[in-house]
């Protein structure tokens, strides 16, 4: 009796692992300030036909899919966006889908307990549901593969994709984070803002098309707080105000030294970007 416990206790904690037939995945990108996140397990083809119309294919066309293997996929967002222009508050939602050869049906499930079983749906639980196109793909996507990019230069939308076998699909998360960076500047120089503060709020001010004598104030502000000179990339960032404020011998001045200060420290980059600007000056 004794040999068998002590075999018991030995059989229940030995565990063989082996790989997943569907491993788990995870990507995530910040959009603006928003943290976007999604987890799924990645089913691979394995021979199969993946899309198409008719029960010969593992996902046919007009089917809702769990979009994923296992519990299907979820997408967390840390703060409200927008997603194909509908308003979704911040949290966590299952991405259900219905593929088509043209177009797929998505949905942003609030029901995150669903999971898989998608015979349970409810349209009541949709926190948006939209339509999108499908593409063909050059190249097979042997495992299917969740991706966030195609990040605008202004930080506020970007393309969620997912792809697998032949076919990708696209939609677009847009944020919002303006009021959080004003609200973040105001308490900031109603206190005692320090070099780096003024230098953000500056710029901040420039690409928002704001107050540039505001800008202007501020740039100057962060520069004498220099304890080591004006940076090169510092002094870009004021020609690019002044040129914003009609003060052409000022900018071309300024980037001047910018660009001198940029060949110094062998920044061929800011060096380029200077010789952009002044030339936009003459």
């Amino acid at each position: 009796m004794l040999a068998l416990m002590i075999y018991s206790g030995y059989a229940s904690d030995a565990q063989i692992d082996t790989p997943a037939a569907s491993p788990a995945g995870s990507v995530s990108t910040t959009v603006g300030l928003t943290e976007v996140k999604i987890d799924y397990s990645r089913p691979r083809t394995k021979g199969r036909k993946i899309f198409g119309d008719g029960p010969t294919f593992l996902t046919p066309y007009g089917k809702a899919w769990r979009t994923g293997a296992n519990g299907g996929t979820k997408i967390t967002f840390s703060d409200d966006v927008k997603v194909e222009g509908i308003a979704v508050p911040k949290g966590e939602y299952l991405i259900l889908t219905w593929p088509g050869a043209t177009e797929w049906t998505v949905s942003l499930y609030k029901d995150i307990k669903l999971g898989g079983n998608v015979s349970e749906y409810n349209a009541a639980q949709d926190a948006a549901k939209f339509k999108v196109k499908a593409e063909k793909l050059a190249d097979r996507v042997e495992q299917l593969t969740f991706s966030i990019g195609d990040l605008t230069e202004d930080n506020k939308t970007a393309k969620v994709q997912l792809a697998w076998e032949n076919t990708s699909v696209k939609f677009g998360v847009t944020v919002d984070f303006d009021s959080k960076v004003m609200a973040s500047i105001d308490k900031t120089m109603a206190g005692t803002p320090d070099g780096d503060n003024y230098f953000a709020a500056s710029v901040y001010y420039l690409e928002t098309g704001r107050d540039l004598k505001k800008a202007l104030d501020w740039m100057d502000k962060s520069l004498a707080a220099q304890k080591d000179g004006a940076p090169y990339w510092m002094l870009y960032q004021k020609a690019r105000i002044q040129k914003g404020l009609g003060n052409k011998a000022g900018a071309i001045a300024t980037a001047t030294a910018s660009k001198e200060a940029a060949a110094k420290a062998k920044n061929a980059d800011y060096e380029k970007m200077n010789d952009t600007l002044i030339t936009s000056l003459k």
